[in-house]
């Protein structure tokens, strides 16, 4: 008797503690159901549409002709070429500078001041992106550029040089102001990953007679795939989707010379008013985003790792 009323208050208390965390957890369910899944599903019905925002009530429902139309389409895949340029040309510049600057914290860290410029790294990612693009577009200027008044004055110029005209050169200096803002992310991740490395494969390694470089070879990078999957996986998702630097310093130009794929959705929808166009050019980039994801995570992760 005892037993079965100490099991029934057993399952009582079980059931409150469920129905207390239902309640809990309602509050969050909500907000992601309204600010996730509803412009989510709604975005899927408008790709569906030859929606605009200026007649909402008179769109035609045309299927999938929109996904058609952008894989034919010229400017789109241009648009992804120099959207997969801006991510593998930054993601891979970040990548290594990280894993350096990471690898030289690391040595140092006995020496006087390291931990005051392993925080002091951090500052440019700790700055928004917003004034970041503002910053750099300030350095770029042709007419009073802090860039052009440096090499002038170092006598590398002989006048002052409109950096962000030509096309290409445009997009790697849109690629620097981004390296310049996303390596010490890099560098966090790394350092985090070497504090845990094991020093006594290094101290075997050392009386094997292992060179610096064959111990960073073989021990350093094996030991740090996991976070390096996560640096790949992470910054090149953000590169992909790149929106603010371009917005605030090229606006895609010049000659659509930096025309990503995501401001290219952002002049569908918002300059051209096609909601619809706007909508299934978000999902291709999704897709895309996923397959990249994908594709890191099979070239870098094995079940025995």
């Amino acid at each position: 008797m005892n037993a079965g009323a100490s099991q029934s208050r057993t399952s009582g208390l079980a059931f409150g503690e469920r129905r207390l965390a239902f309640w809990l957890i309602l509050p969050a369910l909500v907000l992601t159901i309204g600010l996730i899944f509803v412009p989510l599903v709604t975005t899927i019905v408008y790709s569906f549409y030859d929606a605009n925002l200026a007649r909402l009530n008179r769109a035609d429902f045309i299927l999938f002709e929109h996904y058609q139309s952008f894989l034919r389409d010229a400017a789109f895949w241009n648009s992804i070429a120099r959207t997969s340029y801006f991510t593998f040309v930054s993601v891979g510049i970040e990548l290594v500078l990280g894993i350096a600057i990471a690898l030289l914290i690391e040595q140092k860290r006995k020496l006087f001041g390291w931990r005051f410029l392993r925080v002091a790294i951090l500052i440019p990612w700790a700055v928004p992106t917003i004034v970041t693009g503002a910053m750099w577009r300030w350095i770029y200027a042709a007419d009073y550029g802090a860039l052009n008044g440096l090499l002038l004055q170092l006598g590398v110029i002989d006048r002052y040089v409109p950096w962000l005209v030509d096309p290409m050169r445009a997009m790697n200096l849109v690629i620097l102001a981004d390296v310049w803002h996303s390596v010490p992310f890099v560098v966090l991740l790394i350092s985090a990953a070497l504090v845990s490395l094991p020093e006594d494969l290094y101290e075997a390694a050392g009386i094997d007679g292992a060179s610096g470089w064959q111990r960073f070879i073989h021990i350093t990078l094996p030991l740090l795939r996991p976070a390096i999957l996560v640096v790949l996986v992470i910054r090149s998702v953000e590169a992909f989707r790149v929106f603010d630097l371009i917005y605030i310093m090229t606006r895609g130009g010049p000659v659509n010379g930096t025309m990503v794929i995501s401001y290219l959705t952002y002049q569908k929808t918002f300059s051209d008013l096609k909601v619809g166009e706007g909508s299934a050019l978000s999902f291709l980039v999704s897709a895309f985003t996923l397959f990249l994801a994908f594709v890191y995570v099979r070239l870098l992760y094995s079940k025995n790792d």
